[in-house]
């Protein structure tokens, strides 16, 4: 039996504390029953020991009077100074924090033991303590507690945390110091919500990584525990301090209750198939008891949400002044939403005088949205003035060159829709019965006619020298709804091109179609480049239109669809399923970062019905039912995979003997060329990683939670297609190597490509119209209307384009989409705690960042190689949408890890 201890205590306290169980740890209030601690348990030799209470730092420690002392642990707990956050607040819950913060009872701390005991079976006690504030350093504070661990403790696995302020905080990191064996560090970056809100500790696991297979014993129940709570019970309205993820459709794009013009179809289910995204359990419309209610602001989880995490960062705010000051302010100042340009003079204007706008609102929206909003001192006016893109800048009639217009399908905004013509004559799948003759009316003679002789049809065709871009089938069925919509008109179309000699590509044809409508019977016409006026103003025309449709499949399928959206459910389901200690999981974290609330925020203000995308597109209302008809139709993970996609579009051959495994029928297609360095190095990476981990297809097979994650995937998160032939299985490390590689590269590597370029080569929009408003001057013509295209021409093209407001809206948001944040994570460039602590693994890492600066320099000598006509020549914008490092602003470069933006 151990003798009683002597105490020594002041006269004005008394410790509460029983003396079989002395107290091992703690900063905190004795004049409060202590939490009951373990005892320490002996292992052969006895210990004595003497409890004293220093009331000035109060503080109850243990001391050894043995020679054995058990060491002395500080805990450091680093939290993140927000905006808005627990060190702002005011009131009655700021005194009673300052209080907390006094009497050192900031947060309270539970070691937890790694094992179990083994004399009981059962989890150790934990070891408690209250962290006081120590130091603060800027926006970051630091708090301590000092512990005294028992030998028998063993390792510590995870520490709980229970929030003694009123209010949440953000903490970065615990780190335990003063084990024999070093520093135990637990990465948090995480919201903590306040124990008044939710009594539930947060559980934070240390940075090793486990299987489920090879949890440490004392850690199985947490484990299980944490997934658990972060699944919710699929009931109620989430709150805003909430992080549960859970899954629901697509029911909240429109507005019902507000106007029936406002009301959308639910995407999601067998009528419009869709990804899923994150619940919110608001209440139903009441004009449609499918459809959820809209509110000022989206739910996501606690820990998804970027504006104070990233410290209200440059892209952060820009987003939402523009929104909800900027785009709301042009329309005011710009009266009338019909109106267009007069005169491309006044298109430039937009870039030297600038809109003006009526008075913002919203404080320090000037220094905010710099490159944007000007002041005009001496009037006290707002003008909203563009920079100039780096298109126009390098070659102001580039966007009017047909060169430029085909090397765009290959090293612009969206190389994602160019393919191969692997069949002829151009025939549509559509029914005959109500779109009318499914034959193209681009003819073998018209083709060989534009070739000038150089090549039969077949010829061209047997070596691959025939592209398209076809958007006849997709656009069709819509062309007669967008065109009820004021404003607007559509057609479905087919632009061929032809691959020269000097790897370049050159427009063929344009076919536009209109379907059979009131009466009248399908309209279609082919466009060609000629060497007579009136020939060569109708091309131009015919481009603007296909030009529309292309940033249309852009925005909607190559951008949203394709990476945001797809993503999300990928997102929920591995924090659903997968433990924050799976190796797994630590590996895809960093690429999802923020990716849902930058959707939610796009559900709130860009894709919802009467949001920038349905006025300034032009699919119009039906823009989000066409991604769905995307989705449905052409949707599939395993072509996510760069090589495959290339394969897929016919712009690339399966060859084991290339570098990448693929010939690329376009040799300089710079895309590909730099995507697949980028997609090689990313495979690498991940193949190191898993191979660590997964040396067998064992344990591949039988890790639990990696095997629900991945079926969640498929039969919840993209429940709509959970009966597909091509979802890849997942039994071996090389299955599951090609599926993170995938998940890797869409919310990097593609994401990039689709998205930074946006300002550079569509900020000057008569080079990326995004709508056109005017049927072609010879689709069935009055007198009046084809005189006045003869007379007009350059008026005719300009009324084409968008309005003024439409154009104005859409360079404002391109703007800050395509800008970088001041403090962007860049894919290779830091390393992820939890992988620096594995020496295997911090070397894979280290390897990938090198070759990242590899590629930077790859591509930087591919952009003065005068070969590569793709990407260099005079006046031409070098492809630098791969790099994968930028600074801030708008760069058109940088590979950001995730879809933040």
């Amino acid at each position: 039996m151990l003798k009683a201890p002597t105490v020594h205590q002041s006269h004005t306290a008394q410790l509460l504390l029983p003396w079989h169980k002395p107290f091992v740890s703690g900063k905190g209030s004795p004049l409060l029953p202590v939490r009951p601690t373990p005892a320490f348990h002996g292992h052969g030799k006895r210990k004595n020991f003497r409890v004293r209470y220093v009331p000035s730092n109060i503080k109850a420690v243990v001391v050894t009077t043995g020679s054995e002392e058990p060491p002395s642990i500080k805990a450091v707990v680093t939290v993140q100074y927000t905006v808005g956050g627990f060190l702002s607040n005011l009131g009655l819950s700021r005194g009673l924090d300052d209080i907390a913060d006094l009497l050192g009872k900031t947060l309270y701390l539970e070691l937890v033991s790694a094992e179990l005991d083994p004399k009981t079976g059962l989890e150790k006690e934990t070891i408690k303590g209250y962290a006081h504030q120590k130091s603060k350093d800027g926006d970051i504070v630091s708090y301590e507690s000092e512990f005294v661990v028992p030998e028998d403790f063993e390792e510590v696995g995870a520490v709980l945390v229970e929030n003694e302020h009123h209010k949440e905080m953000y903490i970065k990191e615990i780190v335990l110091d003063g084990f024999p064996t070093g520093a135990v560090n637990i990465t948090c970056n995480s919201w903590v919500h306040s124990k008044f809100d939710n009594p539930q500790k947060r559980i934070f696991f240390t940075n090793k990584s486990f299987l489920p297979s090879e949890t440490p014993s004392g850690l199985k129940r947490l484990r299980d525990e944490e997934l658990k709570n972060l699944r919710g019970d699929g009931q109620g309205e989430r709150k805003s301090a909430d992080r549960i993820y859970d899954y629901d459709v697509y029911n909240d794009i429109g507005a019902p209750d507000s106007s029936a013009d406002l009301a959308r179809p639910v995407l999601g289910g067998k009528e419009h198939p869709y990804p899923r995204r994150c619940r919110t359990g608001r209440p139903r419309t009441k004009a449609d008891p499918l459809s959820e209610s809209r509110s000022g602001t989206f739910y996501v989880p606690r820990d998804e949400a970027f504006s104070e995490v990233k410290n209200l960062t440059f892209s952060t705010k820009t987003v939402y002044s523009v929104l909800h000051a900027v785009v709301p302010s042009l329309g005011t100042a710009i009266v009338d939403s019909d109106l267009g340009f007069p005169y491309f003079t006044a298109i430039d204007s937009l870039y030297n005088e600038g809109v003006n706008l009526p008075p913002l609102t919203q404080n320090g929206i000037k220094d905010i949205l710099p490159r944007l909003v000007k002041a005009i001192t001496d009037t006290q006016q707002d003008i909203l003035r563009f920079e100039t893109p780096e298109l126009i800048n390098r070659d102001k009639f580039s966007w009017i060159r047909d060169e430029e217009f085909s090397r765009q399908t290959l090293a612009g905004l969206n190389p994602y829709t160019i393919q191969l013509v692997k069949e002829w004559p151009l025939k549509s799948t559509l029914d005959p019965k109500i779109y009318g003759p499914p034959e193209s009316a681009i003819t073998k003679e018209l083709i060989e006619q534009e070739i000038g002789g150089f090549t039969t049809l077949e010829d061209a065709l047997a070596k691959k020298k025939l592209f398209i871009l076809d958007y006849h089938d997709l656009l069709l069925p819509y062309v007669n709804k967008v065109r009820e919509i004021k404003g607007t008109t559509l057609y479905g179309s087919r632009t061929l091109f032809f691959l020269c000699p000097g790897g370049t590509l050159r427009p063929l044809a344009i076919e536009l179609t209109r379907p059979p409508a009131d009466g009248k019977p399908q309209w279609k016409q082919v466009f060609t480049p000629t060497w007579d006026a009136t020939g060569q103003w109708l091309w131009r025309l015919a481009k603007a239109h296909v030009l529309a449709h292309d940033s249309g499949v852009h925005q909607l399928i190559s951008h949203w669809l394709r990476t945001h959206c797809a993503v999300e459910p990928y997102i929920i389901a591995a924090n659903r399923q997968l433990s924050a200690m799976h190796p797994i999981y630590r590996l895809l974290h960093p690429h999802f970062r923020y990716t849902m609330e930058i959707n939610a925020l796009a559900r709130l203000a860009l894709i919802n019905a009467g949001g920038i995308i349905e006025t300034s597109f032009s699919p119009g209302r039906y823009s989000m039912e066409l991604s769905s008809v995307s989705y449905d139709q052409q949707w599939q993970f395993d072509l996510q995979a760069l090589p495959a996609d290339l394969i897929s579009r016919g712009m690339a051959v399966e060859d084991p003997t290339a570098p990448h495994g693929v010939k690329l029928t376009i040799e300089d297609y710079p895309f590909a060329n730099d995507g697949l360095l980028l997609w090689d190095a990313i495979k690498q990476w991940v193949t190191d990683y898993v191979s660590h981990y997964y040396p067998s297809a064992s344990a591949v097979e039988s890790d639990k939670e990696l095997q629900a994650w991945w079926t969640e995937i498929r039969t919840v998160g993209h429940a709509d297609k959970k009966d597909e032939p091509w979802w890849p299985e997942l039994k071996t490390p090389k299955d599951l190597i090609e599926i993170l590689t995938i998940m890797i590269w869409v919310p990097s590597g593609h994401h990039s490509a689709v998205n930074f370029g946006q300002y550079t080569f569509a900020g000057y929009f008569p080079n990326r119209p995004t709508i056109a408003r005017q049927n072609m001057p010879t689709e069935e013509p009055s007198e009046e209307r084809w005189k006045f295209f003869l007379e007009k021409p350059e008026v005719a093209l300009l009324m084409c384009f968008p309005s003024k407001i439409q154009a104005t809206r859409v360079m404002a948001i391109l703007d800050v989409l395509s800008n970088h944040s001041v403090d962007e994570e860049y894919i290779g460039q830091e390393v992820e705690p939890a992988w620096a602590e594995n020496p295997i693994i911090k070397a894979a890492f280290e390897r990938f960042s090198g070759h990242m600066k590899e590629l930077e320099g790859i591509i930087d000598a591919r952009n003065v190689d005068k070969k590569l006509k793709n990407r260099s020549g005079a006046g031409v914008v070098p492809y630098e949408l791969l790099k994968p490092f930028s600074k801030p602003g708008v760069t058109g470069m940088g590979v950001p890890n995730s879809i933040s933006i």
